[in-house]
Formats: structure tokens, sequence, C-alpha cells
């Protein structure tokens, strides 16, 4: 006798994180013309009734909802600063449906990141980002999805997610760890259902790839 079924991923409960994840994509819209203010409060009315990832679909059907891009960022050589100047961008959510949205580059990472994919992909690189608390912590919900968070040398990074038909993983350093007392920590939770969710720490952006690290 075979076992159950296993669920649909658009048949699959959606959290408080995922329905924020969408409610910041819509203000965004909103933001920038493509929906008006009427729109706005239906679709975020739409939103917060929302029980199923399925509900979310006709919600940003229509929109970009992986982001446009943002004024190209001068990325310094060195180390990355380590206290904002309140001059850094900042996100607390990231959402992608059938898309791509990225995150990189100097801005500031709150306490809390919540990032939801469905059928996309997600790039949360955090290399030159600026910490808002000595612990962050991302939220990553993949559904037939990839998320990547890049880290560089001097990250701590924790990971707790699960992965369901899939991988929720810290990735093999691209170079190695130098942790110190004060190095912030990174921690991931979240699920990957039949996709990805993957954590890796990489060179900082414009630094020569170093020598392959020796076998662990």
């Amino acid at each position: 006798m075979s076992g159950p079924l296993e669920p649909r991923p658009e048949n699959l409960r959606i959290s408080d994180a995922d329905r924020h994840a969408v409610s910041e994509a819509l203000r965004d819209a909103a933001a920038e013309g493509r929906i008006d203010l009427e729109e706005l409060d239906e679709r975020l009315e739409q939103t917060y009734a929302a029980k199923t990832y399925g509900d979310l679909v006709p919600i940003t059907a229509d929109l970009p909802v992986g982001g446009t891009p943002g004024p190209p960022v001068v990325r310094p050589a060195h180390a990355p600063r380590t206290r904002p100047t309140g001059l850094e961008p900042t996100y607390s959510s990231s959402f992608s449906m059938m898309g791509d949205v990225t995150r990189k580059g100097v801005w500031l990472m709150p306490e809390t990141h919540n990032v939801v994919s469905i059928m996309a992909g997600a790039t949360i690189d955090l290399r030159e980002a600026v910490f808002a608390a000595p612990e962050v912590v991302i939220n990553a919900t993949a559904i037939m999805a990839g998320i990547e968070v890049h880290v560089n040398a001097h990250t701590r990074v924790v990971v707790e997610g699960i992965g369901i038909m899939g991988d929720f993983s810290e990735m093999r350093d691209k170079v190695p760890a130098e942790l110190t007392a004060d190095s912030p920590t990174v921690r991931v939770k979240g699920l990957a259902l039949m996709g990805a969710v993957n954590v890796q720490r990489k060179p900082m952006p414009g630094e020569k790839k170093q020598r392959r690290l020796k076998p662990r």
C-alpha cells in the first residue's frame, strides 16, 4: 500500500512572513506607479486573507515582483563597513515569483529579513552589507525555487533550515573563514520544498580569485 501523497506546493499554508513579503512587494509597486492606491488597498486585503501559496499567485501575477534595478553602488576595495551611516538602503523582505530578486552592494541588513521565492530565484548578498545587529536572521522559504545567501570571510554562519525533497545547507567555502570575536552572525532559517536554500562564503566583489581551499 502506497503512502500518503505529498501536498502540491500551491496548496501549502503560508506564514505571516510570506504575507509580509508580498505586501512589501505591493507597496513597492505602488511607489513605482504600477498600481494606484485603491488597487494597493484591495491587493493588501487579499494578501492578508490568503491561506496558501496558490492564493498569492493572482495578487502579483501582473507585477514584476522581482523588483527593479537600483542605482549603481561604489564598492570599497577594503573590508566592508560595520557601522551604518543612515544613508544605506534597507530591505525587510524580498519576494520573487516566476522571476528573480537580488539584494547586493552596500545596504543595511536589518535584524530580520524575510525572503520568499516561488518557482523563481533570489540572491541575498551580504558581503558588503552593514548589519543592524551582531546577529541577524534570514527567514527563507523556497518553493520549487532557489535562494542563495552570500557572506564574506568575516561573517559567522548558522544554518537551521529544513529541506523537503530539496536542499537547505551551507556550501563549501570559496574563501577561508577569518572569524574574530566581533564577527557578525547570520542565522538562516526556513524551508526548501523541491528547491534549494544555500549559504556560501565568497570573496569580496572585485577581489581576485584566491587559491582553492585545502580539503577539510
